[in-house]
């Protein structure tokens, strides 16, 4: 999607930002720039990918944390602070309040992530389990902050939160002066603001694009009606950006600057972690992989030099399991079929010969002989297969079907 600019001047100029870098000079890293050669191949121009997902915490969101913990009054700092987060900004509001010496506390759902909820508590938050949703866990937050008198740190809805993390931006034009065009994920638009705002006082010419899982794309109805509207039921992998209303303040400034937003399918999603993971060697959770799914799914559409902001690597191992293997499947790389067999000695070894032919590696392999739909002498196999791409893929079916098996699905 794509839209005019405002006449509205942005709240936010290049001097806050500037002052935010200042104030997180040595607290936040300089992450590093990464090119791509995959995906400079793909684009037909150099690819370089911000790698804030090896910034401390593993995201962007410790930036935007510290600036607006730093700018509270001391009164307001002996009152402490409250986040409400399902992960990376619970870390962010918990190291920078550490570093800062206030005292925090985070509400995180009930269904969080094990590894996410130690270490919150590792950076110093005392974390509360609430609710099984986000916005339960958001309301206990706020309850809190209302009965205690401390300050609530919102994960994007505020000026001192997007200048933070504005600074990646002013680290773009730094490490890549050159660049082009810059993607970034967007889910409340604390981030995409940020950048913009550099960007475009710096670089007026860089075109910069926010991305969207196609399951909570709350930004281009909300662009096309002029304010933030809700959507209902967000859904997506990608919980970084998972959110279901973009944020009053980084609505107003991405109105206004942003260039264009790009919606990306779970399937691109999946597929761009396992290409991060694979080629670049980078952990990168389905949020931060946004836009490199852009870039997969219209690699002519983006000039160079193109930088890929890689927000954050906050992903927990059994869900990154499942979206790998969601991500092998969606690039052709992994094959489920069902069989119907001859239900005799030597038959399943038989089967996994043709297989192993067929230079198909077997991950799993599942014999049913005990069901309504078998024939006396027939069993099902459902196997689970490692392939080399789509075109492996139909090979390995031929051959099975040539030696004469049934595929049933």
């Amino acid at each position: 999607m794509s839209f005019g600019t405002s006449s509205h001047a942005s709240p936010l100029i290049l001097d806050d930002i500037r002052g935010a870098q200042k104030m997180l000079s040595g607290v936040a890293r300089m992450t590093a720039m990464e090119g791509s050669r995959h995906l400079t191949a793909l684009v037909g121009a150099p690819v370089h990918l911000k790698c804030e997902n090896l910034q401390r915490t593993g995201s962007f969101k410790l930036r935007g944390a510290y600036v607006r913990i730093a700018g509270l009054s001391p009164e307001e700092r002996a009152a402490g602070v409250v986040a409400a987060s399902a992960g990376n900004h619970a870390q962010g509001v918990a190291l920078a309040s550490t570093l800062l010496g206030v005292r925090s506390t985070v509400f995180m759902p009930m269904g969080a992530p094990l590894p996410k909820v130690a270490a919150t508590r590792e950076y110093g938050a005392e974390v509360r389990l609430a609710g099984q949703v986000v916005d339960e866990t958001l309301a206990a937050a706020q309850e809190y902050a209302l009965d205690t008198g401390a300050v609530f740190i919102h994960p994007f809805d505020h000026l001192d939160i997007i200048a933070g993390q504005g600074t990646v931006g002013l680290e773009i034009l730094e490490q890549c002066p050159e660049v082009k065009t810059v993607v970034v994920g967007i889910g409340g638009g604390g981030l995409a603001a940020g950048i913009a705002v550099a960007l475009k006082a710096l670089r007026p010419d860089v075109k910069l694009i926010g991305v969207q899982a196609q399951g909570a794309a709350a930004y281009p109805p909300s662009l096309r009606a002029g304010r933030p509207m809700a959507i209902d039921a967000p859904q997506t992998m990608a919980d970084g950006i998972k959110v279901g209303r973009p944020g009053d303040v980084p609505f107003q400034i991405v109105q206004e600057l942003l260039d264009e937003v790009r919606t990306v399918s779970e399937d691109a999603l999946s597929r761009a972690l396992l290409l991060c993971l694979e080629r670049m060697k980078l952990v990168v959770e389905p949020a931060g992989a946004s836009p490199v799914a852009a870039l997969l799914s219209d690699p002519k559409a983006f000039k160079g030099p193109v930088v890929a902001v890689l927000s954050g690597g906050n992903v927990d191992p059994l869900l990154m399991q499942r979206i790998l293997r969601h991500g092998m499947a969606a690039a052709g790389r992994y094959l489920s079929l069902r069989l119907r067999v001859t239900d005799r000695p030597g038959a399943l070894a038989t089967m996994l010969g043709v297989l192993s032919v067929a230079d198909a590696n077997v991950l799993d392999v599942s014999h049913v002989r005990t069901d309504p739909r078998l024939g006396l002498g027939e069993a099902d196999v459902e196997v689970h297969l490692e392939t080399k791409g789509p075109e492996h893929c139909t090979e390995v079916a031929t051959a099975l079907r040539t030696a004469g098996y049934t595929i049933l699905g």
